[in-house]
């Protein structure tokens, strides 16, 4: 289930397109963001992702995205796919109902047992205004 005023998208969204797959919201898991890693090599990906709002709404101020969840120090974030990767992210410009485009490295470490790990969630805090 989507959101009613911004989402996020992956599948390698184009930057200013409105392609992508929707991440699902709520728990729903019916379109999840997914990164299969092999840990006994402490494998690690870079995924293509983007956030954009609904057909006439747009941000005001800035937008952060940030990790939350229990293994959230195995994702970081960035603006730029060869940047310097984080917690948390902020946009300045305004997001519209076309893509901006940023980054999310998932990690693993050669501790960890094979596992599906749900508890990690990207959080979007903006301010949305109808325009």
């Amino acid at each position: 289930m989507a959101n009613a005023y911004i989402n996020l998208y992956m599948n390698n969204p184009t930057a200013g397109g409105t392609d992508g797959t929707a991440i699902s919201t709520d728990g729903t898991y019916t379109s999840p963001l997914t990164v299969s890693l092999d840990a006994a090599i402490n494998e690690s990906k870079t995924v293509k992702l983007a956030v954009r709002t609904e057909t006439g709404y747009t941000t005001t101020g800035s937008t952060t995205i940030s990790d939350n969840g229990d293994t959230n120090d195995r994702w970081k974030l960035c603006l730029t796919e060869n940047g310097t990767f984080t917690d948390s992210i902020t946009i300045s410009n305004a997001i519209t109902n076309v893509n901006t485009v940023f980054y999310a490295k998932a990690s693993s470490a050669n501790t960890e047992v094979p596992s599906t790990d749900r508890s990690v969630s990207l959080r979007v805090a903006a301010t949305i205004a109808a325009v």
